[in-house]
């Protein structure tokens, strides 16, 4: 297989860098277990697996470049529960995710202070330290398990992960269409590959080949990121504790401090014009040129310490919302040969790689799937 090409430009650059090379491989024949996807989900699946079922050849196709998706495009802001809350049998989701990340020494710069609730109008913690302008006044009103991630080392840590312990990573892998035989077989450019098991972990993209149906919204969520703040001004701004945040009412707006004290800031989301085909969006568009302003002028004007501010990134990501809000965790209407995990509704950080050992157990028949998470209600 050739290099990965040069990342998709048409949503913009983040600021992660993915440093994990995995190396040119040709495409097998056949294999156990074959995950579409090459993100959060699909490479802790892929490590967990091979954990799982030493000698049994797993291989991860991702479409582009790893990370490409929401993966690598995330803000980072790590929460412990789904959009639709806590669940029947969810777990903790935070120890669990850390858990994993330690059993398969992934450094992915994990920190969990916590994370704010922000709202306008409800009632504020006493002392908090955020007193924001927009569309109301912004106060802190609540405060959550979370924290954050570097998205970058975290797709870079997984990669290595499951490479180490034996699957392989191919990149430029886009799977066009699937024969639903026994075993399954997936069509990639001409070329075919059996398995006997497919996870599909593309989230928003592929929606149709997932086999999500209309309750299924794919969308491109966009976000900027600062220059990097003195300290004095995070102080300021009441984020010297250096917790993340997302308000509990609209408009909408979510953030996070980097180590290098720039922050990350969140807002928008953006539909494909007559498609669920995300590729067709560019962040040049009309649409996107105007919501990014629309949200530079927001933290511009949410507080003096951000009047001259520098705006140095900006860009989109992927995003899959259900109309329950639930994470979509089952197997496929097609075939029960095939799982589907994603619709994460931007709690998918911790939720990704910790739901991705989860499908790794069940596709092995070691573990039950929830009831929530069935495709179709």
């Amino acid at each position: 297989m050739p290099p990965c090409a040069k990342p998709r430009s048409n949503w913009g650059n983040p600021p992660w860098k993915i440093d994990f090379l995995p190396q040119p491989v040709p495409l097998p024949k056949e294999v156990d277990f074959a995950i579409v996807g090459g993100g959060f989900t699909g490479l802790a699946a892929a490590a967990c697996l091979c954990r799982l079922m030493p000698g049994s050849p797993v291989v991860v196709l991702e479409a582009q470049c790893i990370g490409e998706g929401a993966s690598g495009r995330t803000g980072g802001l790590v929460l412990g529960e789904t959009a639709g809350g806590d669940l029947p049998a969810l777990g903790d989701v935070l120890a669990g995710f850390a858990d994993i990340l330690g059993k398969l020494d992934v450094d992915g710069e994990i920190s969990l202070p916590g994370a704010w609730e922000i709202a306008r109008h409800a009632k504020p913690k006493a002392g908090s330290p955020i007193r924001w302008k927009d569309s109301g006044e912004l106060r802190v009103v609540a405060e959550v398990p979370g924290g954050t991630i570097d998205p970058g080392r975290l797709v870079s840590g997984l990669a290595g992960a499951a490479v180490r312990q034996g699957a392989l990573i191919i990149e430029n892998a886009r799977v066009d269409a699937i024969e639903w035989r026994s075993p399954p077989t997936l069509e990639l450019g001409g070329r075919r590959l059996r398995a006997g098991k497919i996870l599909f972990a593309t989230n928003a993209l592929s929606v149709a080949l997932a086999g999500f149906d209309q309750s299924y919204e794919p969308r491109l969520t966009l976000a900027i990121r600062s220059a990097p703040l003195p300290e004095k001004q995070l102080e300021d701004l009441g984020l010297r504790e250096r917790k993340p945040f997302y308000t509990s009412d609209l408009p909408y707006l979510w953030g996070r401090v980097c180590r290098d004290n720039s922050i990350v800031w969140g807002a928008g989301l953006v539909s494909a014009p007559g498609s669920r085909d995300l590729y067709r969006i560019s962040i040049a568009s009309e649409e996107c040129s105007r919501l990014l302003g629309s949200l530079e002028a927001r933290v511009h004007a949410l507080h003096p310490a951000l009047r001259d501010v520098r705006i140095t990134h900006r860009w989109g990501g992927p995003i899959l919302f259900r109309e329950s809000w639930l994470p979509a965790f089952g197997w496929h209407p097609k075939s029960r040969s095939a799982l589907v995990l994603g619709a994460f509704a931007g709690h998918g950080v911790a939720l990704s790689s910790y739901l991705g050992a989860w499908a790794a157990e069940a596709l092995v028949g070691r573990r039950e799937l929830p009831a929530w998470g069935k495709l179709q209600a």
